[in-house]
């Protein structure tokens, strides 16, 4: 072959080769300008939806977080009438103690006046009654004393002679032998002495 025709003919299939590869080449560079641009269109279209999303979630955080501040006033306002609830309380609380205290003081100051007010009451009636009860015996000593001496003149009887009970009931009144009041006992004793009770104080003035 004729070396002319064949460098000719090389330099043909080199030209050949060499367009088939750029041909591929563009279509590879028109797909990938293609997906180049798909991807930037995503990419946009995702920036897009992102700054949507963004916004739409600023606007739920804000709606969110005025919600919760106006539930945070709402509970805020609760708690501070519960205080001021729970201050009155302990306010009552504390009033209702002291007068309690107050009370108690005034129940027990009456309790001790009006334990003042029995003792002397008692005391007094005791008085009255140890008085009284006094009073009647030596209305009995006398009794008995007048007895023995009525028996004594009208029996003859000497200075030293002792009456018995019987001996002085015809005397007394209703022929009963007078008792003490206060449970003493008598002893008549003999015509000159006068008659004495057991308890202290029960006697005839000298």
């Amino acid at each position: 072959m004729n070396p002319k025709r064949w460098f000719a003919w090389t330099c043909l299939a080199l030209m050949l080769v060499a367009e088939t590869f750029l041909f591929h080449a563009l279509r590879e560079k028109d797909a990938m300008q293609t997906t180049l641009h798909d991807a930037q269109t995503q990419v946009w279209q995702m920036g897009q939806e992102l700054d949507a999303l963004k916004h739409s979630t600023a606007g739920l955080q804000a709606s969110e977080i005025l919600r919760l501040r106006k539930q945070n006033e709402i509970l805020t306002n609760r708690l501070a009438q519960v205080q001021a609830a729970l201050e009155r309380v302990e306010a009552d609380r504390t009033l209702a103690t002291q007068q309690l205290a107050t009370a108690r003081v005034a129940l027990q100051l009456q309790k001790d006046h009006l334990d003042q007010l029995q003792t002397e009451n008692r005391l007094v009636t005791d008085a009255g009654i140890t008085l009284i009860q006094r009073n009647a015996c030596i209305n009995n000593l006398r009794a008995i004393d007048g007895a023995k001496q009525q028996w004594a003149l009208e029996k003859n009887m000497p200075a030293d002679a002792v009456p018995t009970v019987k001996d002085l009931l015809p005397y007394l009144k209703d022929g009963i032998f007078p008792v003490c009041p206060g449970g003493g006992t008598y002893s008549i004793n003999s015509v000159e002495a006068v008659p004495t009770c057991s308890i202290p104080g029960h006697a005839l003035p000298q």
